[in-house]
């Protein structure tokens, strides 16, 4: 008897089911992005204080920096850069040493949930390659106060593994730690406003 294939989809509490290997936008709810992400821990969970940093409230602080980099941003990046994180939901927070070790499979599997993510919610499967760059700049300046507010890098540690141009060293920037609860709301508070923000620019 020829064994069973090896399940490759998830019950999400939405009800829905997602096949990590071939996923539909018709499979996607904001709702079990942002209390998967919520409850994912940022740093593999080695960071400071009474509540884990979260995937969740680590989207917010990009979303936040690439919109104080880029004021006048199209609202549809600022989705993007929200949900820059979003596959996360489901294949969970992997340092980068260990994304390397995994090597492609990992990448093509973030890859297709991003593109399907992307299309549920009104974006391009692919960001254009300077948005794409653009986000990638505000998560570098993010996961360098994280290093050295929550995560025990020091500053040369911490400049040495995510440099920044100094002009990118935005004030009063600050790292939250809350309840996945109160993370999880304020996820899905601002996915609200941005999509608002989309449909009134497309009046």
């Amino acid at each position: 008897m020829a064994a069973r294939p090896a399940r490759a989809w998830q019950r999400m509490l939405s009800g829905r089911r997602l096949d990590l290997l071939d996923p539909t936008p018709v499979d996607i709810e904001i709702g079990d992005i942002a209390h998967g992400l919520a409850f994912v821990a940022r740093w593999n969970g080695q960071t400071q204080g009474d509540w884990p940093y979260s995937v969740a409230e680590h989207s917010l602080l990009v979303e936040e920096i690439f919109a104080r980099m880029h004021p006048e941003c199209d609202p549809r990046w600022r989705l993007g850069a929200l949900l820059h994180d979003a596959p996360e939901y489901v294949i969970g927070d992997m340092i980068s040493p260990v994304k390397a070790a995994l090597g492609p499979d990992y990448r093509l599997m973030d890859q297709r949930l991003t593109a399907v993510i992307h299309q549920r919610f009104g974006l391009p499967a692919q960001l254009p390659a300077t948005i794409k760059k653009r986000i990638k700049d505000a998560d570098r300046v993010s996961a360098r106060l994280e290093a050295v507010s929550i995560a025990g890098f020091s500053e040369t540690e911490a400049r040495r593994l995510f440099p920044i141009p100094e002009a990118h060293r935005l004030p009063g920037l600050e790292i939250a730690l809350r309840p996945p609860a109160q993370t999880r709301q304020a996820y899905l508070a601002r996915f609200a406003q941005l999509i608002d923000l989309i449909d009134a620019a497309r009046k």
